[in-house]
């Protein structure tokens, strides 16, 4: 990508550290095919909206623009599963009214913004890891969450070391950092 050109996404950052070992904990379970390219912890998000390449000179209008409001919900975790082309993922054991309205709000205010959306229905997922097509879950799925109280506007960096940066958060991320068993 061009210096002067930000590849942006929208997100769901799992919180603290009781949430992250417990993803650590899941994904140390499954059994990984030698290709699999697994996420780090600081990888591991929930995708709300990819919004793509755009000009750095614009970041500034979209941390602004993209701030709408959240009521807060618990985000419960419970079927991992393989999707084509080797995608490893941790499912939502069901779409909580509250996110589908964020989705949505965050949806109206990129087309304000005059950015694309993805018009298919939002499936939310973890991703845990890529070309993993021979990847097997474990047995036992998880049966926990955490309480989503913010969401961020993110960076893709092309960094394998870091693939993702922080640019603007919302809400109040850390105040759900605990644990929902």
């Amino acid at each position: 990508m061009p210096p002067d050109t930000a590849r942006l996404f929208l997100a769901l950052c799992p919180p603290g550290r009781a949430v992250q070992d417990a993803l650590a904990a899941h994904a140390d379970a499954w059994r990984w095919n030698e290709e699999a390219a697994r996420y780090a912890p600081p990888d591991w998000h929930v995708t709300l909206h990819f919004i793509g390449a755009v000009p750095r000179t614009r970041i500034d209008t979209l941390r602004a623009g993209l701030d709408v409001p959240l009521q807060p919900f618990e985000l419960r975790f419970g079927e991992p599963a393989l999707w084509p082309h080797g995608l490893a993922v941790l499912l939502p054991m069901a779409l909580p009214a509250a996110l589908q309205a964020l989705h949505d709000r965050l949806g109206q205010r990129l087309r304000q913004l005059d950015l694309p959306t993805d018009e298919r229905p939002y499936r939310p997922h973890l991703t845990l890891a890529r070309r993993a097509p021979t990847a097997r879950p474990p047995a036992q799925w998880p049966a926990w969450g955490w309480q989503v109280q913010g969401y961020a506007l993110m960076e893709s960096t092309g960094d394998a070391a870091q693939r993702y940066r922080v640019l603007q958060q919302y809400g109040a991320p850390d105040a759900g950092d605990a644990l929902r068993s």
